[in-house]
């Protein structure tokens, strides 16, 4: 009896992008690299997994995110070294269990974070080790970098959120804090938008203070929610962040949660003289671009990196997920992970997969990528001209099919207009011994005889739409 096959699939919270979505994408990655370099970013690129250490110490041990959402395991060279070490220990290593929370807690417990590595969970803290690591303070101006690439949480799926998920950020690491920084990122990301043609958004702005100010508005929120009427009506997540760190209570989602948050003191109300003086420079920085914004002073960015401006941008056509990405600043982040005293940061990550899902709800982008040109060939004479033209094509730039075997010329019509091609190029006996090509457009039917010099002139229009993005 044969062993059924077994079929394979993605693993849970992952999927496969395929083909026409993959154009989308394409699309979306190179307008967000051509708007970026407009503002004069450069792309970096990390590695997509790093020491747990340096995410444990950025992000803050009590997050969630690192707490349990993130993917950690030791070098497999270390593994002899987890069994010595939890036979020194006297405990006895168990079975491999699927709760990533309690597995986590196992590694930590035998292994120290700087023996561990990580899937990145976001790529701001490997932004700031590479350009420690490599000096990039000693260059001329701020360092204005920006990354796409593939992050890893274990959290629940749902749509718009996965395991494996892609983001594109941007970074401005730099000894200055000045508003105009923080106010040209956000208007590079609206500029952004824009070019997705999404209409209906709404940018939120708020200042969460800074070393000065902000630990007597931790402490005044962690009294008011020590209250007992206010404590009894929190879920356990954010009783238990009462004590690690009370702002973070503030950034619940828990619809439950929603009255009791609109009722606590507000971090604007609390800011330091020079915070204040950079918030309100910032919004007038924004009303110079013409950026329009509303005051949220509820948003406080979940990491523990950030502070003073924070930012986010939702738009309803996303339904109640509505973030389309968000950032703030983090001006001690550098010198926490070792770096150089006195470097200012700032930042955004925006969600490939909520951007797309918003792009595709607009309705005005349309990306796909046509076949320019599907070669119908008959004859062996006929081929190797296939070949050649079709080489011909492709060098200037033209999509071309070219099927490998010889097809009868109505089955390649229809084949030419399953695949959405714009021009038949027909290759038989005729053509061959006239030396004349044959050029039909499938959009009308229109078919023209035409000398192979008029190959390409006759086919420009396509040069100038190879993709077709232009509003619908």
């Amino acid at each position: 009896m044969k062993e059924a096959r077994r079929q394979f699939r993605a693993i849970k919270g992952t999927r496969d992008i395929l083909p026409p979505d993959t154009a989308l994408w394409n699309w979306f990655e190179r307008t967000a690299r051509e708007v970026m370099e407009a503002y004069n970013f450069a792309e970096i690129r990390t590695p997509i997994f790093e020491g747990t250490e340096l995410f444990a110490r950025s992000i803050g041990v009590e997050t969630d995110v690192v707490a349990k959402e993130m993917y950690t395991f030791p070098d497999p060279l270390d593994l002899d070294q987890i069994v010595k070490l939890a036979g020194e220990s006297g405990r006895r290593p168990r079975q491999p269990q699927f709760d990533a929370e309690a597995t986590q807690a196992r590694l930590w417990d035998v292994l120290p974070a700087d023996q561990l590595v990580t899937l990145r969970p976001e790529a701001t803290a490997s932004v700031c080790r590479a350009y420690i690591e490599h000096g990039m303070q000693t260059r001329p101006g701020d360092q204005k970098l920006y990354y796409v690439g593939p992050m890893f949480r274990r959290e629940r799926p749902q749509k718009g959120r996965y395991r494996q998920f892609y983001q594109i950020g941007a970074e401005v690491l730099g000894t200055s804090d000045a508003p105009a920084i923080d106010a040209e990122l956000i208007e590079m990301l609206t500029v952004l938008i824009g070019r997705c043609k999404i209409e209906k958004w709404t940018l939120l702005i708020n200042s969460i203070g800074c070393t000065n100010c902000r630990p007597k508005y931790v402490e005044l929120l962690r009294a008011e929610l020590r209250k007992p009427e206010i404590l009894s009506k929190l879920g356990p997540d954010s009783q238990r962040r009462v004590e690690t760190n009370p702002l973070r209570v503030m950034d619940s989602k828990l619809t439950e949660e929603q009255p009791i948050i609109e009722t606590l003191p507000k971090i604007s109300e609390h800011l330091c003289a020079e915070c204040r003086e950079h918030y309100d420079k910032l919004k007038s920085e924004l009303a110079l671009r013409r950026v329009p914004f509303t005051e949220a002073p509820r948003l406080v960015r979940g990491l523990d990196y950030y502070m003073r401006t924070t930012f986010e941008i939702t738009s309803p056509v996303l339904g109640a997920q509505n973030a389309l990405c968000g950032g703030g600043r983090y001006d001690g982040l550098v010198e926490m992970l070792g770096g150089p005293a006195g470097i200012k940061g700032i930042g955004f990550a925006l969600g490939e997969d909520r951007f797309i899902d918003a792009i595709v709800e607009a309705k005005k982008i349309d990306a796909a990528r046509a076949v320019d040109v599907f070669v119908a060939w008959m004859g062996e004479k006929a081929y190797p001209e296939a070949v050649r033209l079709a080489r011909v094509l492709r060098d200037a730039g033209r999509a071309v099919e070219l099927p490998a075997k010889e097809m009868k010329f109505g089955k390649a019509f229809e084949r030419a207009a399953k695949i959405g091609a714009r021009y038949v190029l027909i290759l038989g006996e005729d053509e061959i011994a006239s030396k004349r090509l044959t050029l039909k457009r499938l959009a009308d039917g229109v078919q023209e005889r035409i000398a192979e010099g008029e190959l390409l002139e006759h086919i420009r229009a396509v040069a100038n739409d190879k993709t077709n993005t232009s509003p619908r």
